[in-house]
């Protein structure tokens, strides 16, 4: 196991080590808030190594944007600043990292206090505030010149990327675990037409690239205790993509009825008044930033989005669970069953949320736009 204390002290903090305690909401990394002589506190994170190949390029991302972002954000002193964007702490040998002993990869940022984040969105003012907050990040860095980022995961949300690893990874499955995702597996197999129309788009220069966070579940957003978004976390992914990424991946998390790993299905419903409030907040956010074309396709997103997760946790069950942490046999089958799901309820609401986003966006410029 690790000696949190230790890893601490090889960074440049200002305040000296009391105790530490793990935080238990991430598939990946392992992340510590590590409580202080003095605040601000902060938060240690092990990058898992396994998952991202090129873990300083993953860290010089990170910091690269948030150094952009407080270039953007103006008139805010210090510590507002700091509750707004992410500030990573440097290590005593002046690196961005501290590389331990057994080859793991470790970063510090200054923890934000008094604030709070959901795992589940409790109304529609907090599904509203993280629209908001996704929409300002995509706008703030709407000017970011994307060649500066490296790709960590290569073609992360590529949906024929995806497919081609289920195609393999059902190969080579073990016939047991086939038989428990045959439904899954059908599944997938009748969708693949459908959930590959958006990368055809981006493949025909329909749909332009820019940064992307590539992770916007609602853990991923600090509230203050009055509900308001104050900042956008986890920047692990960020990298070159598409508005529909972190738009689709958001609505994918906030509008579950249930929850990402729900046993029972039944309660896997879709939110339409959630989905209204983040598309509002989005939308006013991002404001003339983001064009008819990427708007058309916005609702279409969310099915997009929650399938391509669920047909990961699909290929990760099938292939003996190497990349998602299961906490109890079958976990990921359950979740992607629960994705699965969700897909079928974004279906049903579809007609509805394409009605939601025109009515916004038509709201937001003053003018008639049809979507298709």
């Amino acid at each position: 196991m690790f000696n949190i204390e230790d890893i601490f002290k090889k960074f440049a903090a200002e305040s000296e080590f009391v105790n530490a305690v793990e935080l238990d909401s991430g598939h990946i990394n392992d992340t510590f808030v590590i409580e202080t002589t003095a605040k601000p506190f902060y938060v240690l994170q092990r990058i898992n190594h396994f998952v991202f190949g090129d873990v300083p390029s993953l860290v010089e991302n990170k910091i690269a944007v948030s150094r952009h972002l407080k270039k953007k954000i103006k008139g805010l002193s210090e510590d507002v600043l700091r509750e707004r964007v992410l500030t990573f702490v440097r290590t005593e040998t002046d690196e961005n990292f501290y590389k331990d002993d057994q080859g793991n990869y470790w970063n510090l940022s200054l923890y934000v206090d008094n604030c709070v984040n959901y795992e589940k969105v409790p109304n529609a003012k907090i599904a509203f505030e993280a629209g908001k907050i996704f929409g300002e990040f995509l706008y703030l860095t709407n000017d970011f010149e994307i060649e500066q980022i490296t790709e960590t995961i290569p073609d992360f949300h590529k949906m024929s990327l995806r497919f081609r690893q289920f195609d393999e990874s059902l190969a080579n499955a073990k016939p047991e675990r086939i038989g428990q995702a045959s439904e899954l597996i059908e599944f997938v197999h009748l969708s693949r037409n459908e959930m590959l129309a958006l990368e055809k788009l981006v493949n025909e220069d329909k749909i332009p690239f820019r940064l992307t966070h590539n992770d916007t579940k609602i853990s991923n957003v600090l509230f203050s205790r009055k509900g308001e978004a104050l900042c956008v976390i986890d920047t692990d992914t960020v990298m070159k993509g598409i508005v529909h990424y972190d738009f689709g991946d958001a609505v994918r998390t906030i509008c579950n009825n249930g929850s990402e790993d729900e046993k029972d299905l039944s309660k896997v419903t879709f939110n339409l008044d959630y989905f209204e409030a983040f598309t509002k907040g989005f939308l006013e956010s991002f404001g003339e930033g983001i064009s008819d074309i990427e708007v058309e396709y916005l609702a279409f997103s969310a099915k997009v989005m929650t399938f391509i997760v669920g047909i990961r946790m699909l290929t990760d069950f099938l292939n003996n669970d190497v990349y998602f942490k299961p906490r109890y046999e079958l976990h990921n089958l359950v979740r992607a069953k629960s994705q699965m799901k969700l897909v079928e309820e974004i279906g049903k609401n579809y007609e509805h949320m394409k009605e939601i986003v025109r009515a916004k966006y038509n709201k937001n410029l003053g003018r008639t736009m049809t979507v298709e």
